[in-house]
C-alpha cells in the first residue's frame, strides 16, 4: 500500500474535474456520487486511493476533495444541503470552465479580510489550515465545529455564554461587565465551597484562534488588583507555558484558566448546545440565539 502522499492532486488541482464531475451528474450529486465520479476523471490509481488521512476513516482524497467542495463554495459556484446533496449555483451553472487559481486567491482574500475584521481575535501563533479557512463540515469531528461556533461568536455572545456557563457550573450572582471600559474585566460571580466558604472572583473571556501570553495574564491580573479573590481567564485559543506559570505564580491573586479543549470538554459535560446522538450534535440555533 502505498504511503507517499506526493502524488496525491492538490484540493486546488482537482476543482476543475469537480466541477465537471457535477456537470455530468446533472448539476448535483452526493458526496459519494461527486468523490467518485471526480476520481474515475483523474483517473487515480488504486495505490493512491488507498492512503488514509492520518488515523481518520477517510483516504487522503476524500479529506481533499472536501477541502475542494468547501473553496468552490466559498465563491458562490457549489452550495450543499443539511442532507448532504452538493449542487451548482445559479452562477456555477452558467460556468463553463473555472479557475483554480483564481478561486484560491479570492478565498485568500476572503479569509484575510474575515481576520482583521474579527475583534478580540488574537493573530499570534496561528496554525490554521488552507489559508484559515474553516474545516468542511463533513471532515470536522464535533469538538472542531464547535471549537468553529465559538470563535465565530460575537464579543457580547460569548460574554453571555461564558455567564451561563458559570452559573451552571455553581456561581451566583454573575454579571457580565464587559465593554465598559472595565481595564479587561470582563464579568464578576461567587463561588461557594461546600455551602460555606464563598469566593468572589473576576472573569474574562477572549474569543483567540492563537496562543494567550503572559503579558496578556498579567494585565489581567492588574486589573483585578485588590478587587477580587480569585480571576478566571476563559479562551477559545491556548495558553503558553509562560502564560500558565505567571497564572500561578506566587505570591500573586491566582488565576484559574480554561482553554478552548477545556472549554468545549466543560460545555459536553454540561449540554450547553451540545447533545448526545451516538457523537455529539452541534446545535447552531442555540449559539446563534445567545
Amino acid at each position: 500500500m502505498a504511503k507517499d502522499k506526493t502524488n496525491i492532486p492538490a484540493y486546488n488541482d482537482m476543482m476543475q474535474e469537480l466541477f465537471q464531475a457535477i456537470k455530468e451528474l446533472g448539476g448535483s450529486g452526493t458526496i459519494k456520487e461527486i468523490d467518485d465520479k471526480t476520481i474515475e476523471i483523474l483517473g487515480l490509481s488504486p495505490d493512491i486511493l488507498a492512503v488514509m488521512h492520518g488515523d481518520s476513516s477517510k483516504s487522503e482524497v476524500e479529506y481533499r476533495l472536501a477541502w475542494t467542495r468547501t473553496y468552490m463554495k466559498k465563491v458562490g459556484i457549489l452550495e450543499n444541503s443539511t442532507r448532504g446533496v452538493w449542487a451548482l449555483t445559479t452562477s456555477g451553472r452558467e460556468l463553463q470552465a473555472i479557475n483554480s487559481e483564481e478561486i484560491v486567491k479570492k478565498v485568500r482574500e476572503m479569509t484575510s479580510l474575515k481576520v482583521k475584521d474579527t475583534e478580540k481575535f488574537c493573530l499570534e501563533d496561528q496554525n490554521l489550515e488552507n489559508d484559515g479557512v474553516d474545516l468542511p463540515d463533513e471532515i470536522q469531528t464535533w469538538r472542531e465545529k464547535l471549537k468553529n461556533v465559538l470563535k465565530n461568536l460575537k464579543p457580547d455572545a460569548f460574554e453571555r455564554l461564558t455567564q451561563r456557563l458559570l452559573r451552571e457550573s455553581g456561581f451566583t450572582q454573575v454579571k457580565v461587565t464587559g465593554r465598559t471600559g472595565d481595564g479587561g474585566i470582563d464579568g464578576m460571580g461567587t463561588i461557594k465551597l461546600n455551602g460555606i466558604i464563598s469566593f468572589h472572583m473576576l472573569f474574562q473571556c477572549k474569543r483567540y484562534v492563537g496562543t494567550v501570553s503572559a503579558s496578556e495574564i498579567r494585565d489581567f491580573r492588574g486589573a483585578m488588583q485588590g478587587r477580587t479573590d480569585k480571576g478566571l481567564f476563559i479562551t477559545t485559543g491556548k495558553f503558553s507555558s509562560s502564560a500558565i506559570e505567571e497564572a500561578n505564580r506566587p505570591g500573586t491573586t491566582p488565576i484559574d484558566l480554561i482553554d478552548g479543549d477545556e472549554l468545549v470538554e466543560k460545555l459536553r459535560e454540561l449540554q450547553l448546545g451540545v447533545a448526545p446522538v451516538n457523537d455529539y450534535i452541534i446545535d447552531d440555533a442555540w449559539f446563534l440565539s445567545i
